[in-house]
C-alpha cells in the first residue's frame, strides 16, 4: 500500500521517484508517472544540448590559464598576480552564486526563460572583452569578471539539472557526458586562444572575437535542442525559508558542502596557474602553449569513469579518493620543475579535479529524497561553494608575489602549501558522511538506493 504522508503527497510502491499528489476533494487520487524515461531522441538530444552548454560556459572558465598568462606578462603587466586572478575567482563565484536562485526559477518551469537569457548575456560580454584596452584592469573585470561570470552563472546550473527530468537509473552517466563538455572546452580554448593571441595577424581583440562566434553558434544550437520533460513543480504552502531550513538540517548535506567548500580553495589553482608555473620555469614554449589542454584532456576522461563506476561502488568511495589524490599532486608541483614533471601533473591532476567536480551533482542527488528539492539544494550548495572560488585563488596569487614590485620575482612554495592543505582538510567533514547512517535523508530512502535512484553510499 501507498504510504500517505500529511503533506498529500504519496510515495508509489512501484518506483520511489514518482511522486503522487492527492486533490483536496473525495474523487480518487489520480496517479501520475513522473518516472523518467532513461533514454530516447529527446533525453539524448537534451543531453548533448547540455554538453554544448557545459563546453561554452565552464569549458570556456578553465581556460582562463592561458588569461591569467597573458595578463601577467603583458596585458595587465602594471597588475599584480593576485589582482589579475581576480578576475578569474569572480567568474567562478558568479557562475555558483546564483545558483539558489537560479535553482529555483528552474524547480518553477523557467528553464529556457534562464537559458536564453544567459546565453545573451554571455555572447555580448565576450565582444565586450575584446574591446578592452591594455592595462585598464576595470574594463577587462567588467565585462570578463562580471558579465561573463554572471552569463555563465544563469546557463552552468540548469544545464546540470536537466539531467534529471530525462534520466535516473543512468543518471550518473548522463551527468558524467553532459560535465566532459566542460573539460572539452577546456581543452579546445586554450590551444585556440593561445595560438590566435600569439598570432601578430590575430592578436588578443579578434582572438576573443573568434571564441565568441564558436560560443554564440553552440548556444543557438543548445537552446533549440534541450527540452523539459516535467511540468512546473506545485508549491506546497510552504515557505522558502522552512525549505532551507529543512534542507540545512540535514548533517550529511550540510558537511558534504563543508568539504566541498575546502576543496574548491585550491582545487582550481592550476587552473589559472599552471601556464604562468610552467612558463615561469622554463619549460618549453611549445609545452607551456598546449599545458592546459593537457590538464583538460585528463579532466575528461576523470569527469566520465569515476562517474561510470559512482553508480556501482557510490559516489562518497569515489570522491573522497579523488580530493585525496587532487591533494597529493598539487604537492607534487614541488617536483615538477622541468618538461616531463609538469606535464605528469597536468595529465594526473586534470582526471582527479575531473573526477570530483563530475561527483558533485550525483552526490547531492544521492542526498536528496524529494526530487521537488533538487533545484534548491544545488543551487543552495553551488551558492555557499563559490564562496571559496572567490577567495581561493587571489590568495594563492598574494602568496606568489610576496616580492612584488617591477621585475618581481615569483615565490611558489608557500603558494604551494595553502593550495595542498585546502583539499586535504575537506577530508575531515566528508569523511564521517561515507556511512549511509550518517545522513537523515539516505535513512528515509529506500534500502540500498535514494529517490533519485543513485546507489548508497557504501
Amino acid at each position: 500500500m501507498p504510504d500517505t504522508r500529511g503533506t498529500g503527497t504519496t510515495l508509489s510502491d512501484n518506483s520511489r521517484s514518482d511522486l503522487v499528489e492527492k486533490s483536496d476533494d473525495s474523487a480518487p487520487a489520480t496517479l501520475v508517472d513522473t518516472s523518467p524515461p532513461d533514454g530516447g531522441r529527446k533525453a539524448w538530444l537534451t543531453v548533448a544540448g547540455a554538453w554544448m552548454v557545459q563546453f561554452s560556459t565552464f569549458g570556456y572558465l578553465n581556460a582562463f590559464g592561458v588569461y591569467q598568462d597573458f595578463y601577467t606578462r603583458d596585458f595587465l603587466s602594471h597588475s599584480s598576480p593576485s589582482d589579475i586572478s581576480w578576475i578569474g575567482s569572480v567568474q567562478l563565484f558568479l557562475m555558483y552564486a546564483p545558483a539558489v536562485f537560479v535553482g529555483s526559477a528552474f524547480d518553477s518551469g523557467y528553464f529556457h526563460h534562464v537559458q536564453i537569457c544567459g546565453s545573451i548575456l554571455l555572447v555580448f560580454s565576450i565582444f565586450m572583452l575584446s574591446l578592452v584596452q591594455q592595462n585598464q584592469f576595470y574594463q577587462v573585470f567588467l565585462a570578463q569578471g562580471l558579465g561573463i561570470g554572471l552569463g555563465v552563472g544563469l546557463l552552468f546550473l540548469p544545464s546540470l539539472s536537466i539531467v534529471s527530468h530525462h534520466f535516473r537509473r543512468r543518471r550518473a552517466l548522463a551527468t558524467g557526458l553532459v560535465v566532459s563538455g566542460a573539460s572539452s572546452g577546456g581543452l579546445v580554448f586554450p590551444i585556440l586562444l593561445n595560438h590566435l593571441f600569439a598570432n601578430t595577424k590575430v592578436g588578443f581583440a579578434n582572438g576573443v572575437r573568434v571564441s565568441g562566434g564558436i560560443i554564440a553558434l553552440l548556444m543557438i544550437i543548445a537552446n533549440c535542442i534541450m527540452r523539459t520533460r516535467l511540468p512546473p513543480k506545485k508549491r506546497r504552502g510552504v515557505s522558502i525559508r522552512h525549505g532551507l531550513l529543512h534542507i540545512v538540517g540535514d548533517g550529511a548535506y550540510t558537511s558534504s558542502i563543508a568539504g566541498a567548500f575546502c576543496t574548491n580553495l585550491g582545487l582550481f589553482v592550476p587552473f589559472f596557474y599552471l601556464q604562468l608555473f610552467a612558463a615561469d620555469y622554463n619549460v618549453s614554449p611549445a609545452i607551456t602553449t598546449y599545458i592546459l589542454a593537457i590538464l583538460n584532456a585528463g579532466s575528461t576522461l576523470g569527469r566520465i569513469l569515476p562517474v561510470a563506476l559512482a553508480d556501482r561502488v557510490g559516489v562518497y568511495n569515489m570522491l573522497l579518493p579523488a580530493i585525496l589524490a587532487s591533494a597529493v599532486l598539487l604537492f607534487s608541483l614541488f617536483a615538477a620543475t622541468d618538461t616531463a614533471g609538469v606535464v605528469s601533473v597536468a595529465a594526473l591532476f586534470g582526471f582527479s579535479s575531473g573526477a570530483y567536480v563530475s561527483l558533485i551533482p550525483p552526490l547531492l542527488g544521492t542526498l536528496c529524497t524529494d526530487v521537488s528539492e533538487l533545484g534548491l539544494r544545488m543551487g543552495l550548495a553551488f551558492s555557499l561553494v563559490g564562496t571559496s572560488m572567490l577567495v581561493g585563488t587571489p590568495i594563492f596569487g598574494a602568496l606568489l608575489d610576496t616580492e612584488g614590485g617591477a621585475g618581481r620575482t615569483l615565490v611558489w612554495w608557500k603558494a604551494i602549501v595553502f593550495a595542498g592543505v585546502r583539499p586535504l582538510s575537506a577530508l575531515f567533514p566528508l569523511s564521517p558522511c561515507r556511512p549511509c547512517g550518517a545522513s537523515s535523508s539516505l535513512r528515509r530512502a529506500q534500502r540500498g538506493r535514494s529517490i533519485l535512484g543513485y546507489p548508497c553510499c557504501v
